[in-house]
């Protein structure tokens, strides 16, 4: 493709439609010149590729191999585990056509609430960035470009839309950022995903620093910028800011900004070439055919299982585990049959075939007996899909009550008591010092029941350490009190977060960050320093193989680590040179906003403040709908994987909509809702009745999209 002779062919309107996504998960094509349309799908832990069948949403899918998500894959500390998923959900995206993934997700873990940590891997940057950097070299190894997100300060669902998250330079810079700079420096990402979000008032979508000053000046990242689906908020502005695609575009408003812009000098032909030539590097690098051979689906679903073994966290064990196959077991809890696999939201994967713990029991004819003729009782518990997704923040970190009434009685019972826990982020585990036993299967994706299973009963030894801290209880959290409650979130904690809070000021917790036990023992000889690298040496001092993390910290934050597995009473010296450390004087300081006020609504205002008028209630009311009825016609389906996703899609659903805002409702659902409506929408609430009327009659001209014009 020779993409300077393209660019000086394009007429201003093909340009404008260049820059601008169309149905959905596509860029817009240009026939006229032979460019094709660029393919996407979300991830990250695996593919989530839309069916052509016109129905959309997320629970319309095609089949594709479900991963461990992202909190569990951090939690090996193994960066081969990440790259050799990655590998294999590019195999399937290719053979669906899909040319870029929307993943890893790499924003820290500032609090244990956020609804989205599932899909994050770390309090951490330097866990984050190379785990992240290592799925990026897995994809991108296949010929399929990664869309890394959600760049910058996105770690909370509730006011994802439209929070403004306060913080110094140097809070941003020495946290926030940090993974984002590794993997675009170690493992160039084809294109990068900006937040919804504000920094300190500027929407990540216009933020010239972030996107232009930062990213590509500092870092040297030179694919394409995109917008998370429907961040834009002035599409001239995020042009000139360094924002090269809008997705998931057809738009009519920001085609019409970007011609009249031209045309009146405002927006520089050059800001709008730059952007062109971004998005033709990546068409030229990533659009193929699809692959024509068949995935070996067995193997990956085989690999999922195999990944989920290694990412499982032991955090807990009174010599209960290994279970040796002699024992009468209760077996309990609702995740049992129904296992926890994936979180929901725009990640929700249609599993090929999913295999529960209770699947593989049954296969290998382990029953359970009543709690009386019982020795051992194993609890299958953990946190369902009401309790977190994306589109909202746990209201607490406490696990669903029946299920602790339950854990406590069973502790009553004198029985050994094993939980097998599940779930996307920390819960508050009052009866850790009753059990005997905790094994943490995090989302282990489809096949995670044959991993669980293999744990049990020492087929596989657990390795896996903590990638995040898990507090004692909730209040125990530095941004506890604030976190997810308002519009503006100020970090006020600093760099402060995770281990960094809890080790500096000496708060107990209940397993701490790096924290996993095994079915053999280890012992450490202690780091020495040798010039520029650490040496330590790790010796297997049990009766069993298995593998141990060597963890380098220096003043108080990890600098480096390396996985390794030892036979019994092998030892093996790890040697680490450590990432350097950052020590630029940044600013440490900050200015809070004063809160938005409510009312009158605007285009910004979260989509619930429209409740505040009659006419308000009654447009909210209208658009709320659409959910309901999603989900009344998902709860009339036979039981089943597709009723259960299509329950989940509704839910996600209403809590996207609640928390949109005019302005991105608007951007994010192309022809079905255009500008003017969300114009007329706050008028209307303002109880502007005429203007509200004459706005949902306007029209906003703009010319056909060339895939839409006849070519000669």
């Amino acid at each position: 493709m020779d993409i300077e002779k393209l660019l000086k062919e394009m007429t201003v309107e093909e340009k404008a439609a260049l820059v601008s996504g169309t149905d959905f998960m596509y860029t817009n094509p240009i026939p006229r010149l032979d460019i094709p349309s660029l393919c996407m799908s979300d991830g990250p832990h695996g593919l989530r590729k839309q069916t052509d069948s016109g129905e959309g949403g997320v629970s319309m899918a095609e089949q594709a191999t479900a991963f461990p998500t992202a909190a569990a894959t951090a939690s090996s500390w193994d960066p081969d585990v990440t790259r050799r998923m990655g590998e294999a959900i590019a195999k399937e995206a290719r053979h669906y056509g899909v040319h870029t993934l929307l993943g890893p997700g790499v924003n820290i873990k500032r609090n244990p609430l956020c609804g989205r940590n599932f899909e994050y891997f770390s309090e951490d940057p330097l866990l984050a960035g190379v785990m992240a950097a290592a799925e990026t070299e897995g994809v991108q190894s296949q010929g399929v470009g990664v869309c890394m997100k959600h760049f910058a300060m996105n770690n909370s669902e509730n006011y994802r839309f439209l929070g403004n998250s306060v913080a110094s330079e140097n809070t941003v810079r020495r946290l926030y950022l940090k993974p984002f700079e590794y993997v675009v420096k170690r493992a160039k990402p084809a294109a990068l995903m900006c937040a919804y979000n504000q920094i300190n008032g500027v929407f990540c979508s216009e933020n010239k620093w972030l996107l232009t000053d930062v990213l590509r000046d500092e870092w040297g990242f030179d694919g394409v910028v995109m917008t998370d689906w429907g961040a834009i908020r002035d599409r001239v502005e995020g042009l000139k800011a360094g924002l090269d695609l809008e997705m998931p575009g057809d738009t009519a408003i920001c085609r019409r900004w970007i011609l009249d812009s031209v045309a009146d000098g405002s927006l520089p032909m050059q800001a709008l070439d730059k952007a062109c030539r971004n998005i033709l590097k990546w068409i030229d690098a990533c659009v193929r055919p699809a692959e024509t051979a068949p995935v070996d689906w067995k193997a990956h679903h085989a690999l999922a299982a195999e990944l989920a073994a290694e990412c499982a966290v032991l955090m807990k064990n009174n010599g209960v585990l290994p279970l040796c196959g002699t024992e009468k077991l209760h077996i309990t809890g609702e995740l049992f049959e129904n296992m926890r696999y994936q979180g929901s939201g725009s990640s929700m994967i249609n599993p090929t075939v999913v295999t529960t713990t209770a699947d593989v029991f049954r296969e290998r004819g382990i029953k359970s007996v009543t709690l009386d003729a019982c020795d051992t009782v194993l609890v299958f518990a953990g946190l369902t899909d009401e309790y977190e997704s994306e589109g909202c923040d746990r209201e607490n970190m406490r696990l669903p009550q029946d299920q602790l009434d339950q854990i406590d009685a069973l502790c009553g019972s004198g029985k050994r008591v094993i939980i097998v826990l599940f779930g996307g982020s920390p819960v508050e585990l009052p009866f850790f010092d009753k059990v005997d036993a905790v094994l943490n299967m995090y989302l282990p994706g489809q096949n995670g029941g044959t991993a669980v299973a293999q744990l049990l009963y020492g087929e596989k030894n657990p390795s896996g350490k903590l990638a995040e801290t898990w507090p004692l209880r909730y209040e125990d959290v530095p941004s506890a009190q604030t976190f997810g409650k308002q519009l503006t979130e100020v970090y006020a904690e600093g760099t402060e977060v995770g281990y960094r809070y809890f080790d500096r000021h000496r708060i107990p917790v209940r397993c701490p960050f790096g924290f996993g036990l095994s079915y053999t023992t280890f012992a450490h000889s202690g780091w020495e320093k040798c010039g520029d690298v650490y040496r330590e040496t790790v010796t297997n001092t049990g009766s069993r193989a298995g593998a141990e993390v060597a963890q380098l910290y220096i003043d108080g934050e990890l600098r480096g680590f390396k996985k390794i597995s030892l036979a019994p009473g092998e030892s093996k010296t790890v040697e680490i040179l450590p990432e350097p450390a950052d020590n630029t004087p940044y600013p440490d300081t900050y200015t809070v906003p004063a809160e938005p006020q409510r009312f009158p609504v605007t285009l910004e205002s979260r989509f619930t403040d429209l409740q505040q008028t009659f006419l308000g209630r009654r447009l909210y009311n209208f658009t709320m709908k659409m959910p309901k009825k999603m989900e009344a016609e998902a709860q009339r389906l036979p039981e089943g994987p597709e009723k259960d996703n299509k329950i989940k899609a509704a839910q996600f659903m209403r809590r996207m909509l609640e928390s949109n805002s005019p302005r991105t409702l608007t951007m994010e659902s192309g022809q079905t809702f255009p500008y003017n409506y969300a114009q007329a929408f706050v008028e209307l609430t303002n109880g502007h009745l005429f203007k509200g009327i004459r706005l949902f009659l306007k029209k906003i001209n703009v010319p056909k999209l060339p895939k839409d014009k006849k070519v000669d």
